[in-house]
């Protein structure tokens, strides 16, 4: 192994057989923007042998104050190839896979089946709770992160350890963004850290383990708190999972909850479209036995609706989060 890894195989918790060991795994990364730029660089210095990379997304002039995987050179080009090219400068010997598309319910289960660890960088509600379920039915450990501001969590969930919605049951009323709520650099990068010491800790076995446990971070006040979740139980009464639009049926009844300046077209042909407001407020006149499946572009207002649905008597409901 040479010099490359000397500094971390000196370590009496890695040495040669924890090296081995990070050389032969396979770390699916999701998300290469702000958390994924950290997680990726490090995992790949670090010897992390196989790295699967799921985004959509081109590279923005906008990205790089917190994304420093990236140049100005890059700009327009899909990010997980532009991440590919510098990874490989960084470390010749990793084996990377650039995936540009969405993930989402229809290709999350093969995706995460191949992989040994689950690391989400995407910051999406639905992609988050698509990713847990995806890891609970396959027994693979999920790292998820998320920053917003100047605040921001990890955790390591499934895989032995309870699922996200053991700690988060609810979304919240309204998705924050990077692009509306602004976001530091510094703290996109700590957390992202974050996750990739933890994919390393989940990989080489250390010890105290880290499943089933949470850590915070506020960095205007630089509290810092940390609990653990390991067996707790998971929420009680009825679960909304997002599915794919491909799984949609003629029999469904579909409400597209985005209004028709932020959406002219939908997906759904025969889709009801009406705000999450009237769904709410029971305006929204919807048939008790077919299948409802509401939609919006985060999944944050769909699952609004489906709590709304849920308490004037529906129990079939599934949700889908559109994107951009």
């Amino acid at each position: 192994m040479g010099e490359r890894y000397s500094r971390q195989t000196i370590l009496p918790e890695v040495g040669a057989q924890g090296q081995a060991r990070l050389g032969a795994a396979h770390v699916l990364v999701v998300g290469a923007g702000g958390l994924g730029s950290a997680v990726l660089e490090y995992l790949s210095a670090a010897g992390v042998g196989r790295l699967t990379i799921v985004d959509h997304d081109r590279v923005e002039e906008s990205n790089l104050h917190r994304q420093p995987l990236y140049r100005m050179t890059d700009i327009g080009e899909f990010k997980v190839r532009a991440a590919r090219a510098a990874l490989l400068q960084l470390n010749p010997t990793v084996r990377i896979e650039a995936l540009v598309q969405r993930l989402g319910a229809g290709n999350a289960g093969e995706l995460v089946a191949a992989a040994d660890v689950v690391v989400d960088a995407a910051d999406s509600f639905a992609v988050t709770h698509i990713l847990s379920d995806a890891c609970q039915r396959a027994g693979r450990v999920l790292i998820s992160a998320s920053v917003l501001g100047l605040k921001g969590y990890v955790g390591v969930f499934c895989g032995g350890a309870p699922g996200y919605r053991t700690v988060f049951p609810e979304l919240p009323r309204q998705a924050g963004s990077c692009a509306q709520s602004g976001v530091l650099g510094t703290a996109v990068g700590v957390m992202g850290t974050l996750q990739a010491h933890l994919t390393l800790a989940v990989l080489l076995g250390l010890k105290p383990p880290v499943l089933g446990r949470l850590l915070s971070v506020d960095f205007l006040t630089l509290h810092v708190g940390s609990f653990s979740f390991q067996g707790s139980s998971e929420p009680q009464g009825t679960a909304f999972v997002f599915i794919d639009p491909a799984d949609v049926t003629p029999e469904d009844l579909v409400i597209d909850l985005r209004s028709v300046a932020e959406a002219p077209h939908s997906p759904f042909a025969a889709a009801l479209r009406a705000e999450v407001e009237a769904v709410e407020a029971a305006q929204v006149s919807v048939p008790s036995n077919p299948r409802v499946v509401v939609c919006c572009r985060t999944g944050v207002r769909a699952w609004r609706a489906a709590r709304a649905l849920t308490a004037q008597g529906h129990r079939n409901i599934a949700l889908i989060a559109l994107g951009e």
